[in-house]
């Protein structure tokens, strides 16, 4: 870590309290940054920072073939490690006035079908295992709340409330939201929870208290539900990406094609813009263009 940003990164972790994964990325792109103007310029102090210098780093990574997607994030990067620097007095003036974000062609959501995803929870075998009963409660979550990866494999046991049938899950920023769940799904959520103290013989003096744990009784890796949700999502569909992302939009995508309200599938998701969220109405537009394709006599 460069110990330029080091102040910023500790911002980051102790009072915005960004996850690991977040905080890796902004000092990541710092690190870029700083070995390439030492480099470049055999500059390593702050105060030499320069929009000039800014410009050539970016125009590098153009050179380089980096997508426009991942630059963007880089300059964001810079961007709220300068906006650091300026509200802790370090700097005066941020060098990134007049740099402008490359644009790029924004992706729609990659999901799976309804028919896919109900032939996999509806009609694919579970092994009756601790595993294959893990990684069907894992799939049936990530598909029917829109939870992020890292936030159902920290869910603790406690953010389940029974009367409800809510979980309460916490964000990105540390921001919490209330997601209800069905009564099958509550009722399966329940009988994981008595099946972990008896089969795993836990009865009370769990390991651990996160709701999702193997065979040993322990939280479970981000890499495990990774991969069991690629692994059963290969069962049922061809798409490139199978992910536990790409679940968390099959569930917006499928609720705004059964006529969700947007602000709702917005606070469902845990996004702080309905920027973000929009991008699930373009499905949405794509699968009336296709109904009508189909069904008008005329289409």
């Amino acid at each position: 870590m460069n110990s330029l940003s080091q102040p910023f990164i500790d911002y980051l972790k102790f009072e915005k309290r960004y996850s690991a994964h977040t905080v890796r990325a902004y000092n990541d792109d710092l690190d870029q940054f700083f070995s390439y103007m030492e480099t470049a310029f055999g500059e390593s102090t702050i105060s030499a920072i320069t929009t000039s210098i800014v410009r050539s780093w970016l125009a590098s990574l153009k050179e380089q073939k980096i997508k426009s997607k991942s630059i963007n994030r880089k300059i964001s990067s810079l961007k709220s490690f300068f906006k650091f620097l300026l509200r802790s007095g370090v700097l005066e003036k941020s060098p990134m006035a007049g740099i402008i974000s490359p644009k790029s062609g924004k992706r729609l959501p990659v999901y799976v079908e309804e028919k896919d995803m109900q032939l996999l929870m509806e009609h694919v075998e579970f092994p009756d295992t601790w595993k294959g009963k893990t990684d069907r409660l894992l799939i049936r979550m990530f598909y029917n709340t829109g939870v992020r990866l890292t936030e159902l494999v920290t869910l603790k046991n406690g953010q389940l409330d029974s009367n409800a049938a809510t979980i309460r899950v916490l964000g990105k920023g540390n921001k919490e939201r209330i997601i209800p769940i069905s009564t099958a799904l509550l009722d399966e959520i329940t009988q994981y929870q008595k099946e972990k103290q008896v089969t795993l013989g836990l009865d009370g003096h769990e390991k651990t208290d996160t709701l999702f744990v193997n065979e040993k009784g322990r939280a479970l890796y981000v890499k495990y539900a990774y991969l069991a949700v690629r692994n059963w999502l290969s069962h049922v569909t061809t798409i490139d990406k199978k992910s536990p992302h790409v679940l968390r939009h099959s569930f917006a995508t499928h609720l705004m094609n059964h006529g969700a309200d947007l602000n709702s599938v917005k606070e469902l998701l845990g996004h702080s813009s309905l920027a973000a969220t929009q991008l699930y109405t373009h499905n949405s537009i794509e699968k009336l263009r296709e109904v009508h394709k189909k069904n008008h006599p005329r289409g």
